[in-house]
């Protein structure tokens, strides 16, 4: 099952699940996509200010794609509405 991301927190824990899964460290896969450890480390963190193209980046190297669907929640919740 794929996690359901709904803020810039559950994005960088999909990603440093998805980068273990992989068996690389946080050093491996910013060399790969010319960043150091630390920066990938902050967007592992959920910076909400991570630009895109970094982003991006960092998907590739993890072999991962973003896909857009409507959303689907319970009647009557607000959930990931908090913006």
């Amino acid at each position: 099952m794929h996690p359901k991301i709904l803020s810039p927190e559950a994005l960088g824990h999909a990603l440093k699940d998805a980068r273990k899964a992989l068996g690389k460290t946080q050093g491996e896969v910013g060399t790969l996509i010319g960043m150091d450890q630390g920066t990938i480390s902050v967007i592992e963190r959920g910076n909400p200010g991570t630009r895109l193209e970094t982003l991006f980046r960092l998907l590739a190297a993890l072999d991962l794609e973003i896909s857009l669907q409507p959303r689907s929640k319970p009647a009557g919740t607000a959930e990931g509405d908090q913006w």
